[in-house]
């Protein structure tokens, strides 16, 4: 395995990459309402303000971790 994969593979950048597809989420549904994009900045922050701590605490309830350290979201 190369670095990279092993990277991915870390509960740090999946966390990352899920919170980005949020933001993206968070700045499409924004965008739309404004009738223009917002751009990622506006979404980060507005994201960051209104939704981030409920979404996390959401996303940890419903996540397992096992004791090899890797956490898998629940179904």
């Amino acid at each position: 395995m190369d670095a990279s994969h092993l990277v991915r593979r870390t509960n740090l950048y999946q966390e990352f990459q899920a919170e980005l597809e949020e933001i993206l989420r968070h700045k499409w549904i924004e965008s739309e309402k404004a009738g223009k994009d917002i751009g990622f900045e506006q979404a980060l922050l507005d994201w960051n303000r209104n939704h981030r701590d409920k979404w996390r605490a959401v996303r940890r309830h419903h996540t397992t971790c096992t004791t090899n350290g890797g956490c898998v979201p629940e179904n």
